[in-house]
């Protein structure tokens, strides 16, 4: 392991002689690429050398403590010494965990997919709910977001709804909410108060670059239609939404907004984060290891979570978590269940890297 870190250190200390380089620092491509590998790099140093220091700092205290014949001396310095002995695991703990390596996808921004499933209406309720507690989310971390495409439901939510959230972290935050999500409460619809189950399912993509997957002109259809929402809300008098079929594979993506070329760019965008997405499946179907760990980013048909209004719980069966905050989760207070989900990966991951040992 301070084999790895010696050459994380190493490295960082090359990007800031680069960045100090006025002929490096002159090529924008140059300056963002070395300028977000030293950023990722930063964390890791930074903990390293406060575990090298606080190592340093225990052998000052020994050699004092065998110089030194004052108790009261003594004492202090067996106490410091203890101090600093206690910080030791926890910095190497930490070192682990931030030597684990990084999904490359982390960074990017996401188009979230939901879609009503099993319950009828009440799914389409869900469905509206959960887009909303993932609004309030991004909210609370200054992410954007952006309906893509949306088709609402006659007695209210949608029957399925796209949207892009964009901000630093986006994929890291959002990738575990892949799945389907299960409801059980009493429909308001429901005269006899029978608690009804429900399903919604969300699909996570990450926005990809031009580079990261090829989409020829040749390879598109693109149509333009009218389209309206329910109860004819939001007609459009313009063929300005926009629907483009990716031949090859016979993905579509569609938008519907008012304008027709913001309509091509983010029906374009959902096209190339399908079509990428579709490449991330393949992949992890071929290493079959990485689906039996105990948070799945991938496997869309899995029962993830399930919110039950009766008792106001919430339970992640991924990582058995339950919580009693159903209204706080509902409102987007999201963080609890996301950062536990983080740790389980990151133990499982770092379980792999040791043969099955923490």
């Amino acid at each position: 392991m301070f084999d790895q870190l010696d050459i994380v250190e190493e490295r960082y200390e090359q990007l800031n002689e680069l960045l100090s380089d006025p002929d490096v620092v002159s090529n924008p491509d140059n300056l963002r690429e070395y300028s977000k590998e030293q950023a990722e790099l930063q964390k890791t140093v930074e903990v390293y050398r406060d575990y090298k220091q606080t190592k340093e700092d225990i052998s000052e205290v020994e050699e004092m403590l065998q110089d030194t014949k004052d108790s009261e001396e003594i004492e202090m310095l067996k106490d410091e010494h203890q101090t600093l002995q206690n910080k030791v695991p926890k910095l190497e703990e930490e070192l682990k965990f931030l030597l684990i390596p990084k999904d490359p996808n982390d960074d990017k921004d996401v188009i979230v997919e939901i879609r009503a499933a099993a319950g009828g209406d009440e799914a389409a309720i869900f469905a509206g709910d959960l887009f909303r507690m993932y609004s309030k989310y991004a909210e609370a971390l200054n992410y954007k977001t952006d309906i893509v495409e949306v088709t609402e439901s006659d007695h209210g939510g949608y029957k399925e709804i796209s949207f892009s959230v964009s901000g630093n972290g986006a994929f890291s935050k959002l990738k575990y909410e892949n799945g389907a999500h299960r409801v059980q409460r009493v429909p308001e619809t429901e005269s006899g108060g029978r608690i009804h189950t429900s399903t919604a399912t969300v699909a996570v993509l990450p926005e990809v670059e031009d580079v990261e997957i090829e989409v020829r002109n040749e390879d598109l259809k693109v149509d333009t239609y009218r389209s309206s929402g329910a109860g004819g809300q939001h007609v459009n008098t313009t063929d300005s939404a926009v629907r483009i079929t990716h031949i090859p594979t016979g993905v579509i993506a569609t938008s519907s907004e008012k304008s027709q070329i913001q309509n091509r760019e983010k029906a374009l965008k959902v096209l190339k984060a399908r079509l990428f997405d579709m490449k991330l499946q393949e992949e992890q179907q071929k290493y079959a290891a990485q689906r039996k760990s105990a948070v799945g980013t991938g496997d869309r048909s899995e029962r993830i979570r399930t919110y039950n209004y009766p008792q106001s719980r919430v339970t992640d069966h991924r990582i058995g978590l339950t919580l009693q905050k159903l209204d706080q989760i509902m409102e987007g207070k999201l963080d609890e269940i996301i950062d536990a989900l983080t740790l389980a990966e990151q133990t499982d991951k770092l379980k792999e890297l040791n043969n099955g040992e923490l």
